[in-house]
C-alpha cells in the first residue's frame, strides 16, 4: 500500500478531457457527495445498474453508501467523474477500486446520458494510472457477459479476457501494468508515484 496522505483530497484530483474536449474532472468522493452519489445512481437505467451491480437495485444501501464515501478504508477507494453544465457540477460516472495482493480491482459506470462522450475510456485510463502510482502489476474486472458496453470498452483498451473463477455469468477483464513512475501519464498519480518511491528507497537505505 502507498503511503498517499490523504488531507488534502484535491491533490488527487485529475483533469482530464472527454472526446469533444469538454473538461471532466476525477476526484475523491468526499461525505459531502452523499446525496448526489445516491441520486446518480437512482438516474441510471436499470439496465445500467443492473450491470453495475451484477444484479437488481434500485439505490445503494445505506451501509454501501457509507462505504462509498469514507476512501481508504481497507484500502478501497470511490472517484466521480464530474463535469461543469451551466456552472452547476454534475456526476457523469464513478468508480470504486480496491488494492490488494498487488493487483487493483475495479468496477465502473458512467450516467446513460453522457455514454458515447468518451468518459469512460478517459475514466479506465485514469484508474490505471492509479494502479500504476499503488505499484500494482495488474488491473482488472468482472462484468455480466452481456454488458456489451463494458466488454467492448475493455477490448479497445487492450485487456484480456478470462472467465470468472466460481460465476460462469462473469467474464474477467485484465491488463498487466507495466510503468515506470517517471512514465504515468496522469501527473497528480506520477507525483504520488514518484514520491511513493523515493519514501521505499530511503526506507531501504
Amino acid at each position: 500500500m502507498t503511503t498517499m496522505r490523504f488531507d488534502d483530497l484535491r491533490q488527487y484530483s485529475d483533469l482530464l478531457r472527454a472526446r469533444s474536449g469538454e473538461a471532466l474532472t476525477v476526484r475523491f468522493v468526499e461525505p459531502r457527495d452523499a446525496e448526489a452519489l445516491q441520486n446518480y445512481f437512482r438516474a441510471l437505467t436499470i439496465s445500467s445498474r443492473y450491470n453495475r451491480f451484477l444484479g437488481a437495485t434500485r439505490e445503494l444501501p445505506p451501509s454501501v453508501l457509507e462505504d462509498f464515501i469514507h476512501i481508504g478504508e481497507a484500502d478501497r477507494f470511490s472517484v466521480v467523474a464530474t463535469m461543469l453544465v451551466d456552472g452547476h457540477e454534475i456526476i457523469v460516472g464513478e468508480a470504486r477500486y480496491a488494492f490488494e495482493n498487488g493487483s487493483i480491482e475495479f468496477g465502473m459506470s458512467v450516467d446513460d446520458r453522457w455514454q458515447g462522450h468518451g468518459i469512460g475510456k478517459a475514466l479506465l485510463k485514469n484508474l490505471e494510472c492509479r494502479a500504476a502510482s499503488f505499484g500494482a502489476d495488474r488491473v482488472f474486472g468482472d462484468t455480466l457477459r452481456s454488458n456489451e458496453a463494458m466488454i467492448g470498452l475493455a477490448r479497445k483498451s487492450g485487456y484480456a479476457f478470462t472467465p470468472t473463477p466460481g460465476d460462469w455469468k462473469l467474464v474477467r477483464f485484465e491488463r498487466h501494468i507495466d510503468v515506470e513512475p517517471q512514465d504515468i501519464p496522469c501527473a497528480s498519480w506520477r507525483l504520488a508515484a514518484l514520491s511513493r518511491q523515493a519514501t521505499m528507497s530511503s526506507v531501504a537505505v
